[in-house]
């Protein structure tokens, strides 16, 4: 891959994180932030949305976009439910645990907390809310974080209600689920302080390493996602939508970066050719006896002249994607299936002789391309419009726009930038006053690494294993109940990992049964050895209590005499063996003693009682 000069390119670039909270009730109702599967849905119900103007009167740009395709909305409901997440109830005030946990990620990023929080209606007509907008309020401005090629600042931290979880698209629309509807996120917005990948990756670090020490977020995938803007001198800012792992980060700003290098040289090489756009044009009579299935089955076909464009709508832009790539996105946005132009015809069953005649009802010479579009007539119209606007932005350089990440580091276009029309104040949530003079940062991982290994004496790699883990919470509370602290660690981690890595449903496992089972390794009632049967029998039998885990999995402990009986039957078994190597026989005794002990003994005193015992031999 290309690796560009990014200081001489003038790249600027921003990042937007949205993180879940783990609060305890949604941000403007009293249901469970829990997720849910879609099979779980108790009902359904559907929706038609559509864009309403701001207090000016204006209509935002992305909005009007959204709604020229028609599409139907379904909303998978569960037994948790309420009206407000159907949008037939107002909404409730601003959930109070959110409020704190946002004050505390605001003390950490440093950030000057705003005195009045007023809620404000954000347009979203893709159906990712059953009101038709999205509802956000600015908590905070004015922070910034460290990187090591120095300091970026933080525009602005916002909390706002998540959107509905997608769950299926289909031709007709788009089904979602409302259980992750209404969760309590925040959103931080940085300055477009950063100038190169590795720095945007860095700054996403710190910021999830704060938003990780406030212990009240959620863990995950889908849980925390980030948004991309990237600009290069002589191009646009283009915000990238959707970025879920810290790995697609720098990827995303390289393949950007070089995008936008490559449209502006397909710009100067348009210029050079004085190339314009033609007017859009119905051909479906070139194509009355074609051989190609896709345009065959269609009911119109439309297409568009571009002057001068020969050999560059093929041109890639990204891997695997060209100018033609681009053209076809907003095809798409119209309901089209895509698009077919002539750097890549004949092919798809479309002959040679049907590209010059098609190239003749359009007025396009050998230095012209022509792109078309196989539809239903409203949907090849509309979508043919749409291809000769992104051509003629083409001539121009780089469009300002929203683009989806896609998974290679590659993205796709969305729709255009939202603009200040998107915003207006939300009347039926009063506005809340914040006091953060009662907020105590809280510590950050970073301490706690250090702070777990000079007091609990864990090892560095196992301290930052728990201090970032998921788990490091209820750690903690082992810790303060007395259970000793290697114990605590191990399990929560290199343990809980191990059944993982086994197909032992881990993730059954609750808090409290986890702090069950380490209690009964401290109080001498469970062998540390027993600890995994224990927990793979309660993930396989989740109501059984871990006292009544232990007698499942046949752990119940044995006193001292019992475990002198069984080594003195070990050792005798292997008398020989004792007798000839004494001490050097103890490590594959001491396998076999905890064989037959099948963990229902602590592993300090069986090797303590076979020491002894063999010693007596000699």
């Amino acid at each position: 891959m290309t690796e560009y000069d990014y200081e001489d390119l003038g790249l600027v670039a921003g990042l937007e994180i949205h993180q879940q909270l783990d609060t305890a009730t949604k941000l403007f109702c009293n249901c469970p932030t829990a997720r849910r599967e879609p099979e779980e849905a108790a009902r359904s119900f559907e929706r038609y949305l559509h864009p309403t103007r701001s207090e000016l009167g204006e209509i935002d740009d992305a909005a009007l976009e959204e709604s020229r395709v028609e599409k139907t909305f379904e909303y998978l409901a569960f037994d948790t439910t309420c009206l407000v997440e159907e949008d037939d109830e107002p909404p409730h005030r601003l959930d109070d645990e959110a409020q704190e946990v946002v004050l505390e990620v605001a003390s950490l990023l440093d950030m000057d907390v705003v005195d009045e929080a007023q809620v404000m209606r954000k347009i979203v007509v893709d159906g990712s809310n059953t009101s038709g907008f999205q509802r956000s309020t600015l908590v905070a401005t004015d922070g910034v974080i460290q990187t090591s090629d120095g300091p970026v600042g933080v525009a602005d931290l916002l909390l706002e209600e998540e959107s509905a979880g997608r769950v299926e698209e289909t031709d007709d629309g788009v089904q979602f689920s409302l259980d992750r509807l209404g969760i309590p996120l925040v959103e931080i917005g940085t300055e477009p302080d950063i100038s190169s990948p590795a720095q945007m990756r860095e700054a996403a670090e710190e910021i999830g390493m704060l938003l990780r020490s406030t212990g009240k977020v959620k863990r995950g995938l889908g849980t925390i996602r980030q948004d991309v803007n990237v600009s290069i001198a002589e191009g646009a800012r283009v915000e990238m939508k959707g970025v879920q792992a810290l790995d697609d980060l720098e990827d995303i700003v390289r393949k950007e970066v070089g995008r936008q290098v490559a449209l502006l040289e397909i710009r100067d090489a348009l210029e050079a050719r004085d190339a314009s756009v033609g007017d859009p044009q119905d051909v479906t009579e070139v194509f009355a006896d074609t051989d190609s299935g896709v345009i065959a089955g269609a009911e119109t076909v439309t297409a568009v002249p571009l002057y001068g464009f020969d050999g560059l709508v093929g041109t890639e832009i990204q891997p695997d994607r060209r100018l033609g790539t681009e053209l076809s996105d907003h095809a798409k946005r119209s309901g089209a299936g895509g698009i077919f132009h002539t750097d890549e015809l004949p092919a798809y069953g479309v002959t040679e002789a049907e590209v010059a005649a098609l190239r003749e009802a359009v007025g396009a010479g050998a230095d012209d391309a022509v792109a078309l579009v196989a539809a239903a007539t409203d949907i090849a119209e509309q979508a043919i419009e749409a291809v000769a606007a992104r051509a003629e932005v083409a001539i121009e350089g780089v469009p300002e726009e929203t683009r989806g990440a896609n998974d290679d580091g590659t993205s796709r276009y969305m729709r255009p930038l939202p603009g200040a029309a998107r915003m207006y104040p939300e009347t039926d949530v009063p506005p809340v006053e914040l006091d953060p003079t009662e907020i105590e940062s809280p510590e950050l991982l970073t301490e706690k690494v250090e702070r777990y290994q000079e007091e609990y004496g864990l090892d560095a790699g196992l301290a930052e294993q728990v201090a970032y883990g998921r788990r490091m919470l209820l750690f903690e509370a082992a810790v303060e109940a007395g259970i000793d602290a290697t114990l605590a660690a191990g399990t929560l981690e290199s343990t809980l990992t191990e059944l993982r890595r086994d197909d032992v449903a881990v993730d059954r496992l609750t808090d409290d049964q986890l702090l069950s089972v380490l209690q009964l390794v401290e109080d001498g009632e469970l062998a540390k050895e027993g600890v995994n049967p224990v927990l793979t029998t309660l993930a396989e039998n989740p109501t059984l209590s871990p006292e009544e885990a232990v007698e499942e999995a046949g752990l119940a402990g044995v006193d001292e005499a019992a475990v002198r009986e069984t080594i003195v039957e070990v050792v005798e078994r292997n008398a020989q063996q004792v007798d000839e190597q004494g001490m050097g026989a103890f490590s594959a005794l001491m396998g076999e003693c905890m064989g037959a002990l099948r963990g229902k003994a602590d592993g300090e005193l069986v090797s303590a009682v076979l020491r002894e015992e063999i010693q007596k031999r000699a």
